[in-house]
């Protein structure tokens, strides 16, 4: 019985249905072989031997054909299986790279979208910051402009008013020297302008040796034009007939040569 038979190159064990097939072959052959032993003429044992012979090489043909049928199919289902294994592989593949791709683009779009937010939330932060910086210095001006105001009332207080009379012009002028550090009371200073001009601020000397030399004495203490000029107490004004720049100029000048208005006693 043949066991193995090499065909192409290739090396391949017959299946079960080939091997009866083969085998059946070889039965009949010896089945010939068998009925030409039979005594009879030797015509008749020549035609079986030849028919016997002809059966088998007959048989082997076939089993040939049946074993290049089954290589062939073999090899072709092989074929097949490695070509649908490569698609397989190559959807496996492109599946893949698709997934990575889609996974890029996800990783892509979130890190677009947190860069995004950053963005927003930095702008927000600095938005913030200014509207605080912002709020921050309307409040300090808020303050400041409180502050001055308070400042304002407060000067706004502290400028006192006196009435326009003998009173009230002594009474500033004595703030005013008080400020200035010049001496002088009241009474000192109400007494000299009662004997000069009798509180009269406009009174002028027109008949003593000032008024002779053209500088006749003016005012409630009747100073000449020279001595109001050259003792004028800032802040008060520079009209010689003023209630308050008179008293002042005068008691200056009195400090000066005499110690105090409240040491004058006559013309001085």
């Amino acid at each position: 019985m043949l066991k193995n038979t090499t065909t192409r190159g290739r090396s391949r064990t017959l299946t079960k249905h080939h091997k009866i097939a083969i085998g059946g072959v070889a039965a009949l052959g010896a089945a010939a072989l068998a009925f030409s032993a039979v005594p009879s003429s030797a015509e008749t044992t020549t035609t079986s031997e030849a028919a016997s012979t002809q059966h088998v090489v007959s048989g082997t043909d076939k089993v040939k054909d049946v074993k290049v049928s089954l290589t062939d199919q073999l090899a072709a289902s092989k074929l097949k299986a490695e070509a649908i294994e490569a698609r397989q592989k190559a959807q496996a593949e492109a599946k893949a790279e698709a997934q990575a791709k889609v996974e890029a683009a996800k990783k892509k779009t979130a890190a677009e979208a947190a860069a995004k937010k950053k963005a927003a939330a930095e702008a927000a932060r600095k938005k913030a910051e200014a509207a605080r910086k912002k709020a921050e210095a309307a409040r300090k001006a808020k303050e400041a402009a409180s502050r001055s105001a308070k400042r304002t009332a407060v000067k706004k207080t502290a400028v006192k008013s006196y009435p326009n009379n003998l009173d009230g012009w002594i009474r500033e002028s004595l703030a005013i020297m008080k400020k200035h550090g010049i001496p002088g009371s009241y009474s000192g200073i109400h007494r000299n302008i009662m004997r000069e001009s009798s509180g009269n601020p406009m009174a002028i000397n027109n008949w003593d040796i000032n008024a002779i030399n053209g500088v006749p004495s003016k005012g409630l203490l009747q100073v000449i034009p020279p001595t109001f000029k050259a003792y004028h107490v800032p802040g008060t004004s520079w009209n010689i007939y003023d209630p308050v720049a008179n008293i002042t100029a005068a008691c200056n000048y009195a400090a000066d040569r005499y110690g105090s208005m409240d040491n004058v006693n006559s013309a001085y």
